[in-house]
């Protein structure tokens, strides 16, 4: 009679690499929104310069909305994949795309009718640098996006093989996670103190 010990699975090694990235990133961006902190706590006004902070409207509210629900999509094309559904993966992949891609657009005009630059004061640095950051990481995670739609078009992301989306979608999920803190903080905080 032979025994066979039960070997625990465990998640494959890019999983875990992009944990670690995930990890360090959240680290950077705790640190800059700590500092953005710390330089509002020490100034004798906020934001410096009499510069008015960003108002938060109908606009950055849709987008925020937008890059928010970006997830939705994604939760469903996991599912799609997993069920062997690759036409409604690559819809859903496509809708998220969509959905981030016009958020990144609405930054870029943001940035265009900002009536400050990144070099007026601590706060216009800080608020570019913050927001800068995570337009890097969505236009990142849409560069990702399409690698991901390309593979599932070529039959190389199905149920059996489906690591490239799982490591996408842990990475555009915790952009998402992190633009929440963004928002709280340069938005909507600003206007309370």
């Amino acid at each position: 009679m032979t025994t066979r010990l039960a070997v625990p699975r465990t998640r494959p090694p890019a999983w875990w690499g992009m944990v670690v990235l995930i990890m360090t990133e959240a680290t950077v961006f705790a640190t800059l929104l700590s500092a953005n902190f710390f330089l509002r706590a020490t100034s004798r006004e906020w934001p410096q310069g009499g510069i008015e902070a960003p108002h938060v409207g109908a606009r950055i509210i849709v987008f925020t909305v937008a890059l928010l629900a970006s997830s939705a999509p994604l939760v469903i094309a996991e599912r799609a994949v997993g069920d062997g559904r690759t036409r409604t993966a690559r819809v859903a992949l496509a809708a998220s795309f969509v959905l981030g891609l016009a958020f990144l657009v609405n930054q870029v005009l943001e940035y265009r009718d900002l009536p400050f630059a990144f070099r007026d004061n601590a706060y216009a640095s800080s608020f570019y640098a913050v927001t800068g950051l995570h337009g890097l990481h969505v236009a990142m995670g849409l560069a990702m996006s399409a690698v991901v739609q390309l593979k599932v078009a070529l039959g190389k992301v199905d149920e059996r093989r489906h690591l490239t989306l799982d490591v996408f979608a842990l990475y555009w999920h915790f952009v998402d996670v992190v633009w929440i803190f963004v928002f709280a903080s340069l938005y909507v905080s600003v206007r309370f103190g």
